[in-house]
């Protein structure tokens, strides 16, 4: 009841970017617990996965979805992609602030960019400015496009806008939050960690779908984006050392998610002769998730290690805890901070043999994938609860204001 007191009445503008809402699940998270606490909220989003409809209102959530261009790869098509995605915000966010208003604008990176769509409502009106800072978008790009210094300039410059700009940072990691205080100079009373947490009282195991198991013995589950940067082709990889190499008929990979890269995975299983030992799902959400995610032996956190990932908070890791899932990884600083003994790390090489070692290794130890997942449980509860986060998430919010 506090939290509505101080925030209650507030009007409160999410933009974000990179996924629509509410297939966004942290987002979606924030949208409801500021909704609970008696502000009106509304959110810019992208069209996709299903949700495509320009407005409507969910749970008394009012969301705006625009068109964007098919996935970027290259410099040009992310040029294109955020110079349309900006377009689009701007348009929205001056909709929706002649007709519902806002107090504040939330940003959610990746891109950021989005600080230029709220500068002149904080200019010229006074409305607070909050930057919810998912990924360490520098890094990102440092990977996509090594070498190219002018453009990590650009990218650091528009960090160093997006987090000096607003009156408030929300970071995921205590990475970004570094990057905030260390790297752009945001006084640390500034800058809240709000972790990407599941909420336990929904995310939990569930039984299990035999069908879903292909007959195997054993199964690894994936879920997530299929990028670029994702490492799912490092999965298959695995995957081939696994079933060819070493002779494990027994494996089956189910693989939960949609990106950029989805028809090249499939292309990629098909070269490898992994038809029998891979499904691929798409996207799902919801009781489907969960049941898929039950139907597991073990999660598969391929993402390789590079200075993007090693700061960036996974919330397929969450999400394999939350349903006491054992977790294969490469030896990522901020993963193994979220997941501790609750993983498996199979180095810093990015090596698809090291993976299939270290995936075989708790594969063929039941006791210790059953003790790990029951820790890793455990391990959530006592510190990655969307529950405890989200009261730190709107202490922040009341914090504007006082």
């Amino acid at each position: 009841m506090g939290h509505a007191a101080n925030i209650g009445g507030r009007r409160v503008l999410i933009i974000v970017e990179n996924l629509p809402v509410p297939p966004d699940r942290r987002v979606w998270q924030e949208c409801q617990a500021l909704r609970n606490a008696g502000c009106e909220v509304s959110v810019i989003c992208p069209k996709g996965r299903g949700y495509d409809k320009g407005h409507e209102v969910i749970d008394g959530v009012h969301i705006y979805r625009h068109w964007l261009p098919l996935d970027a790869s290259g410099i040009a098509g992310f040029v294109l992609e955020y110079a349309t995605a900006l377009l689009c915000q701007v348009r929205l966010a001056w909709r929706i602030f002649l007709t519902r208003g806002f107090d504040v604008i939330q940003a959610c990176n990746p891109p950021d960019s989005i600080w230029l769509v709220a500068w002149p409502f904080r200019v010229l009106f006074g409305r607070k400015f909050v930057f919810d800072h998912h990924d360490p978008f520098a890094e990102l790009f440092q990977v996509k496009f090594p070498g190219q210094a002018a453009i990590h300039r650009l990218t650091l410059l528009f960090e160093r806008m997006s987090i000096r700009s607003a009156d408030m940072v929300i970071t995921t990691s205590e990475a970004l939050r570094r990057i905030a205080v260390e790297r752009c100079g945001k006084p640390a009373d500034r800058v809240h960690l709000v972790r990407s947490c599941p909420d336990l009282q929904k995310m939990r195991r569930v039984a299990a779908d035999p069908a879903l198991r292909k007959g195997a013995a054993k199964v690894v589950v994936y879920i997530g984006i299929m990028g670029s940067q994702d490492g799912v082709d490092l999965l298959l990889g695995a995957a081939h050392e696994a079933v060819h190499r070493r002779q494990r008929r027994d494996l089956h990979f189910l693989l939960v998610g949609d990106g950029p890269e989805y028809d090249k995975l499939q292309a990629l299983a098909r070269a490898l002769d992994l038809g029998g030992h891979v499904t691929f799902t798409g996207f799902l959400r919801g009781d489907a998730l969960l049941t898929a995610l039950s139907s597991a032996d073990i999660g598969a956190c391929p993402d390789p290690w590079n200075g993007f990932n090693d700061k960036l908070t996974m919330n397929k890791v969450l999400e394999y805890m939350a349903v006491e899932l054992p977790t294969v990884m490469f030896d990522l600083t901020e993963g193994r901070e979220i997941a501790g003994d609750a993983a498996v790390y199979a180095g810093r090489g990015n090596d698809p043999a090291a993976l299939a070692d270290a995936m075989l290794a708790l594969l063929d130890d039941p006791a210790r994938c059953r003790a790990m997942g029951e820790a890793a449980r455990r391990r959530v509860e006592q510190a990655f609860d969307w529950k405890d986060h989200r009261r730190v998430y709107l202490d922040a919010y009341a914090s504007l204001w006082r």
